[in-house]
């Protein structure tokens, strides 16, 4: 996931999986990153282990990514030594140093305020997290693990170097837009989605996964003529 977007590709992460079938229905729709929720308070929480036995569905260069919420250093430890190839999220209130002496490559949400609330420092939050591998944007709003609501994109600054996952709201209808403009204001960028194409919490809809993924790619197409 070091290379999380290429000109004419953008990369796609599908997030809280629980279920074989589902696991293997993401891998079918091209999906480049699957994500298991290691946090208590989630209706999509699996515990390590079981997210072992879900990641051992997966083919050669789809990469597993944990999810953490203000996990302490030991249950991320524990969790990465049976998933030894794992890209690590952390999703809470997570420090610099904190995430620095994990010694692993990780990926840290950024949670965007909603409407009129007090501005997000977007680029002292890049300068923090600057060893991160990506940036994942999400809305903030009650809790962690992920909002499933969308946040103003232009609260982002025009130039930066760091990687952007997009998530905050993403579906199948919405994700072909969010493609195209992200792309215009030349960001490099990948796109995530949990809620967007699930039947219930943790429960994912083969189709509506099937969708996302084709309209990513129809973007994808549109922006490379």
């Amino acid at each position: 996931m070091a290379d999380v977007a290429s000109p004419q590709r953008t990369r796609i992460k599908i997030c809280g999986f629980t279920r074989e079938a589902d696991v293997q229905a993401a891998v079918a729709a091209g999906v480049d990153a699957v994500g298991f929720v290691l946090y208590g308070k989630s209706p999509r929480c699996v515990s390590a282990q079981r997210a072992a036995e879900l990641a051992a569905l997966l083919p050669p260069f789809v990469t597993p990514v944990l999810l953490f919420v203000n996990a302490s250093a030991e249950e991320i430890a524990q969790a990465a030594r049976l998933l030894p190839h794992a890209l690590i999220q952390l999703h809470g209130d997570e420090t610099p140093a904190f995430a620095q002496g994990l010694q692993r490559p990780y990926i840290k949400a950024a949670r965007i305020p909603l409407g009129a609330e007090s501005a997000f420092d977007f680029a002292g939050f890049c300068q923090d997290f600057a060893g991160a591998q990506g940036i994942l944007l999400d809305a903030k709003v009650e809790g962690f693990g992920g909002s499933g609501q969308a946040f103003d994109w232009a609260c982002l600054p025009a130039d930066f170097s760091q990687h952007l996952l997009l998530s905050a709201g993403l579906k199948p209808d919405t994700v072909g837009q969010a493609v195209q403009r992200f792309s215009a204001l030349g960001y490099s960028f990948a796109v995530d989605v949990s809620s967007g194409v699930e039947i219930a919490p943790g429960i994912k809809d083969a189709q509506k996964m099937q969708a996302f993924c084709w309209a990513v790619r129809q973007a994808d197409a549109a922006r490379g003529h």
